[in-house]
């Protein structure tokens, strides 16, 4: 991290998905300069990429003296590199940092996404004006981080927000199993059959998307609705515990599917309510997050310049 970054400079940020690289560039009032996304090529090196991406956004970058970048995966505070990720496995083999930083002179902070787009919306987005947030996120995967007092508060071993392993009924069904995309897909296919009149069996199989769902679904589609307010309900039960144990201030949620947020928002808040301690839903306020796509690599380029 770069203690002595200069708070005048351009901060930047990068995102590694599984799919794609996106940065984006802050100026001197925290105000997105620019943001880029291209596809990965997972085929190549993604430090070859990443370093790529950079070269295209010299004109921007000015005075930068680090670079943030957030991974889908757990992140060994030590050693600096990926311990763990589901998505990009072959990713904990490579030394991201190091090689950045030969190739680009420039200080590397590497972050795990969820605490990245965590500190982004605590930071620039819907968390503004709390002391201590929850963060959720829903897309690719399921994620979380805690912000305490400011601060991200990464448990014993550093993997602490791991809200997709929060299970949401008796027989230990995992908010990740309900509540990715790829799961909303896939619980989606295996009912739409059964309802004839929903717009999604126009489509064939294999090109039901999560976006097709949502479109669907701010189209009055009665059966995407369902869906979308099924997976809001799962994901309030989980966050319900979180206000239960821990009276947490504010709560944000954000991800892809958050696109739907008019209905995924009111589903999650509406569950919680009902099984959540009176007085702590009181004390606590859940919004959707507003940084979008760009929440991570926002987040992580204000952590790499702190």
């Amino acid at each position: 991290m770069a203690a002595n970054a200069d708070p005048s400079s351009a901060r930047v940020g990068v995102e590694i998905c599984s799919t794609t690289l996106g940065a984006v560039v802050l100026d001197a009032s925290d105000k997105v300069k620019v943001a880029r996304k291209v596809l990965l090529d997972m085929e190549s090196s993604v430090v070859d990429q990443v370093v790529g991406l950079l070269d295209g956004l010299k004109g921007d970058t000015g005075g930068a003296t680090a670079l943030g970048l957030a991974v889908p995966g757990l992140v060994d505070r030590n050693s600096h590199r990926v311990a763990y990720s589901a998505n990009m496995p072959e990713s904990a083999s490579v030394d991201l940092v190091s090689e950045i930083n030969q190739a680009t002179g420039l200080e590397v902070y590497l972050e795990n996404d969820a605490n990245a787009a965590a500190y982004g919306e605590y930071t620039l987005g819907a968390g503004r004006g709390s002391k201590h947030m929850f963060y959720a996120t829903l897309g690719e995967g399921v994620g979380g981080a805690f912000i305490f007092a400011g601060e991200l508060w990464r448990g014993a071993a550093g993997f602490a927000g791991e809200f997709g392993y929060v299970p949401i009924n008796s027989e230990g069904i995992k908010l990740e199993e309900v509540a990715s995309a790829a799961n909303v897909v896939r619980r989606t296919k295996e009912r739409f059959y059964q309802d004839s009149t929903s717009s999604l069996n126009a489509l064939p199989n294999h090109t039901i998307t999560l976006e097709a769902i949502i479109d669907a679904a701010a189209n009055n589609d009665d059966f995407a609705q369902l869906m979308l307010h099924r997976t809001g309900s799962y994901v309030g039960t989980a966050i319900a515990s979180v206000i239960n144990l821990l009276n947490i201030e504010r709560i944000v949620v954000g991800g892809a599917i958050m696109r739907a947020q008019d209905v995924v928002l009111s589903s999650i808040t509406e569950r919680a309510k009902e099984i959540t301690f009176a007085p702590s839903f009181a004390s606590t306020s859940i919004a959707a997050g507003q940084l979008g796509e760009n929440a991570a690599a926002i987040g992580v380029a204000c952590l790499a310049s702190r």
